[in-house]
C-alpha cells in the first residue's frame, strides 16, 4: 500500500470519526476504533464498521446498548481510561484513531511483542520525532522511495525530502490524538486539516509554490 493510499484511508476514517461526532444530529461514539473494524471499498475508500460497542453521549445510560461498565475496546487500541473504568467519550475515540494511524505508518500492530506496559507504539513513535521517523516507518514506504528515485532522479532530493515531511506530519498527528491525557488529543477536525496539509506537501504540482 502506497503512502497516498494510506494518507487517503487516514482521511477517510477521519471524516467518518467527525460524522459520527458533530454531524449526526447525536453524538455518536464508536468506542472500538481498530483495523479490523475499517473496510476497504473496490476503490480503497475506507468506511468505519462494527459498532456493537457504539454509544450515543445523550442518550440515557439505560437506553443505550452498552453501559459505561461494559466499555472494554479492544487491547491496544482502547483509550487507557476506559481500564479505569471511564464513560464513552470523543476524546477516547481519537486516542484510538491516534493508534490507527501510527500502526498504518509504521506497520506495527500495538500489541507487537516488542511493547510492553513501559513502551508502547504512542512512545515509539514520540520517540522518533522529528527526525528519527525513517528508521520506524514501514519499510515498504522506503523502498516506494527507492523507486521513485531511480524514476526521475534530478527529482530524487526533492521527492524525498517531501515524502519525509509527509512521513513526519502524520506520525505527529498520530502521536497528538494519542496523548495518555484525554485532554491534550488533537481534536479530529485539527487531525483532518493536517492531515490534508501532508497530502498536499506530498501531491504538490511541480512549480507550485
Amino acid at each position: 500500500m502506497s503512502l497516498l493510499q494510506r494518507l487517503d484511508i487516514a482521511i477517510d476514517v477521519a471524516h467518518a470519526i467527525n460524522y459520527l461526532h458533530y454531524e449526526c444530529g447525536s453524538q455518536i461514539v464508536h468506542c472500538d476504533l481498530k483495523p479490523s473494524n475499517i473496510l476497504l471499498d473496490d476503490d480503497m475508500v475506507a468506511r468505519v464498521a462494527d459498532f456493537g460497542l457504539a454509544k450515543i453521549l445523550d442518550l440515557p445510560m439505560h437506553l443505550n446498548q452498552s453501559s459505561s461498565i461494559g466499555i472494554k475496546g479492544t487491547v491496544g487500541y482502547a483509550a487507557p481510561e476506559y481500564g479505569l473504568g471511564n464513560e464513552a467519550s470523543l476524546e477516547a475515540d481519537l486516542y484510538s484513531y491516534g493508534i490507527l494511524l501510527l500502526e498504518l505508518m509504521t506497520r506495527k500492530r500495538p500489541i507487537n511483542d516488542m511493547f510492553n506496559d513501559d513502551f508502547n507504539l504512542l512512545m515509539y513513535g514520540k520517540a522518533a520525532l522529528p527526525d528519527q521517523v525513517l528508521q520506524i516507518v514501514d519499510s515498504t514506504l522506503l523502498e516506494e522511495e527507492s523507486d521513485e528515485a531511480d524514476e526521475t532522479r534530478p527529482r530524487t532530493l526533492v521527492v524525498l525530502q517531501k515524502r519525509e515531511e509527509c512521513m513526519v506530519s502524520v506520525i505527529k498527528i498520530g502521536v497528538a490524538c494519542s496523548s495518555q491525557h484525554p485532554h491534550d488529543r488533537m481534536k479530529i477536525r485539527e487531525a483532518i486539516s493536517e492531515l490534508y496539509h501532508a497530502r498536499n506537501i506530498l501531491c504538490k504540482p511541480r512549480g507550485a509554490t
